[in-house]
């Protein structure tokens, strides 16, 4: 019998919490006592794991990168590439939501809970982006001070890039202990079924089944703002850039499109995105590097996924987020959305590193898991249609030059 997948029991275990948060209605007392700490022992595991997650994917992630220096040209402006579409899609992750969150059905979350963790003084930006830098390497990792986080494995990621033979040791050290985090994760997301359920119970019985209305809102908000990057961001990208008609490059990568929304993969879809390309006029080389890379570190669906869910949890728990605290959502969502961890429940866990950069309670990660899978399938195609996009204008811009 086939195993069913991690992702499909999260879902189920959403349906099963629906339907016992309407059951449970009158026995909220039960709920609290019983039910919901068993959700809480999985949120503290995934706050465990988060900064030794965040720490070692985004060393290992520079180091991955470092061939990019071998093929020059293209490896610089694809990367380039890469990083101004995520800014685009993040940015549009977080207005978007912003502009509607007025009139959206929003969950009803423990506004007490979420009031101790953002009481944080107003800082200018200049403060904020002072602050992002740590006086010291435990402090952050004690206080969860994600952005201080990031900053230290980017400095340490590059160093070791940088030292060469004589950085060896710490390489392997840094990539063994990033394969140890990740199979932790792996233990922790296989109780992500009934963390899940436990702590969506009790949300439903405070909620009720306007519950339902809550996660369609933030379904539309997330396949609307998927929608919109693709048709202005990639179309633009291929027409004026690529000099390829936009109906001609979405109408040729339909089969890769359809494979990845089904298959939920970029990498499985990876041989039908060379095929699509490759009948869009991208020389193979091309296309086999450009896809290759962008499989790893363009992910323009998590950025905008991570923007629009960190403003309606916001909303969801009252909170109004300051422009220092929307500094932190993109700039944690764009470095998140690079580095995010090719395993199940990887993304998750850096929506648990981005709530926390910004003060928005990690609880609401339990909330934004059960549609996780839904959404997932949009993120990917996203991704593959930005990495065919890229692979299109690198065709354009260098083919000649590199044959």
């Amino acid at each position: 019998m086939k195993k069913i997948s991690l992702t499909a029991q999260i879902g189920i275990a959403l349906v099963l919490a629906v339907i016992a948060g309407i059951l449970l209605r009158n026995q909220a007392d039960f709920v609290n006592t019983y039910i919901q700490p068993i959700g809480i022992i999985f949120l503290n595991l995934l706050k465990f794991i988060v900064v030794p997650l965040v720490l070692f994917s985004i060393m290992a992630g520079i180091l991955s990168m470092n061939d990019v220096s071998k093929v020059g040209k293209l490896g610089l402006r694809a990367l380039i590439y890469f990083m101004t579409t995520t800014l685009f899609a993040v940015t549009l992750g977080l207005v978007v939501p912003s502009l509607l969150k007025g009139i959206l059905p929003l969950i009803h979350i423990n506004t007490e809970a979420a009031a101790e963790v953002v009481e944080t003084p107003h800082l200018s930006v200049m403060d904020q982006i002072v602050n992002m830098f740590p006086n010291n390497i435990l402090e952050p990792v004690s206080s969860m001070a994600m952005m201080q986080i990031i900053v230290i494995a980017l400095f340490f990621g590059i160093a070791m890039v940088h030292v060469g033979e004589k950085g060896e040791m710490a390489r392997k050290v840094t990539l063994s202990f990033n394969e140890v985090v990740g199979k932790i994760l792996g233990y922790i997301m296989a109780l992500a079924p009934i963390g899940v359920f436990c702590m969506l119970t009790p949300v439903v019985v405070e909620n009720g089944p306007a519950v339902l209305g809550s996660y369609a809102a933030l379904l539309a908000l997330a396949y609307f703002c998927f929608a919109v990057h693709a048709g202005v961001v990639y179309a633009s990208a291929v027409g004026l850039l690529g000099r390829i008609s936009p109906l001609k490059f979405f109408k040729e990568m339909q089969p890769a499109m359809l494979f990845a929304f089904s298959s939920d993969s970029s990498v499985a879809t990876l041989p039908y995105t060379m095929q699509c390309t490759e009948k869009l006029g991208v020389n193979k080389d091309i296309g086999r590097f450009v896809l290759s890379l962008g499989a790893t570190i363009n992910m323009d669906g998590v950025a905008i996924y991570l923007g629009v869910a960190s403003v309606f949890m916001a909303a969801c728990c009252g909170i109004d987020l300051t422009m220092s605290q929307y500094m932190a959502i993109a700039f944690a969502s764009t470095v998140a959305s690079i580095g995010t961890p090719g395993i199940p429940g990887g993304s998750l866990a850096l929506m648990a590193m981005v709530f926390a950069s910004a003060g928005i309670p990690v609880e609401c990660v339990a909330v934004a898991a059960g549609i996780d899978r839904i959404i997932d399938m949009g993120r990917t195609v996203m991704s593959i249609t930005g990495d065919a996009s890229c692979a299109v204008v690198m065709q354009r811009i260098l083919g000649k030059k590199l044959q």
